[in-house]
């Protein structure tokens, strides 16, 4: 009888320990926990308003037909619909983003430190890659045409880029109420305040004039 409630014990800690491996964000308590923008608490997340005090409202969003502005130097852009646009989100796990390209255009390499995407091609076509951790750094390429889909694990840097003459449109879900992004360029080279250049020059294995120039970028 020890013996069994000891395996009992030992299966339900491993349990325990696959859920805390492979949850993105707190599991649901209750039906919603829609965001209180008016609190002044902290919390890992955000803290929940009355539920007789929300509305419809909370869990809407409308805009996601419209065409982001492609005008800039990645020729891309990324409308958001996570729990910063939808207050109902919040707890729920899950955000989407509308990506649009120009031809040419590039979402540059970024990460979402603390989701999972699933990237579905709408229109056009997109060259688009991740590359695994250290020490392997292995790439994985494809090109996805319209309806195809991919996905782009936790944390690994990844990017699209739309090799094409005509517009393309993706649409991205993930696996977090704030996924978070940090695009590597800009984090690198664009950082309040920078990292030196001795740092980078050693780091990047250039001269510090070139990371001069590319800091003047950002």
């Amino acid at each position: 009888m020890a013996f069994r409630a000891f395996l009992l014990v030992a299966a339900l800690l491993f349990l325990l320990t696959c859920f805390h491996a492979t949850a993105s964000d707190p599991s649901l308590l209750q039906d919603f926990c829609v965001v209180d923008k008016m609190s002044k608490v902290r919390v890992n997340g955000l803290p929940c308003k009355d539920a007789k005090d929300v509305v419809a409202a909370d869990f809407f969003f409308s805009g996601l037909h419209l065409a982001g502005n492609t005008t800039n130097k990645q020729g891309s852009a990324v409308t958001p619909v996570n729990v910063a646009q939808i207050a109902g989100l919040n707890t729920m796990g899950i955000s989407l983003a509308r990506i649009d390209y120009a031809p040419y255009g590039l979402n540059p390499p970024h990460t979402h430190p603390r989701g999972t995407e699933i990237l579905t091609v709408l229109e056009g076509s997109l060259y688009i890659g991740f590359v695994t951790s250290n020490p392997g750094n292995k790439l994985f390429t494809k090109v996805l045409n319209k309806g195809d889909v991919f996905v782009f694990p936790q944390g690994l840097i990844h990017f699209q880029f739309n090799y094409g003459t005509k517009n393309a449109v993706a649409l991205a879900a993930l696996s977090s109420q704030n996924p978070g992004v940090i695009t590597v360029a800009n984090a690198v080279f664009g950082s309040k305040p920078s990292i030196t250049d001795d740092i980078l020059a050693k780091a990047f294995q250039v001269d510090k004039m070139i990371v001069d120039r590319i800091q003047a970028q950002f």
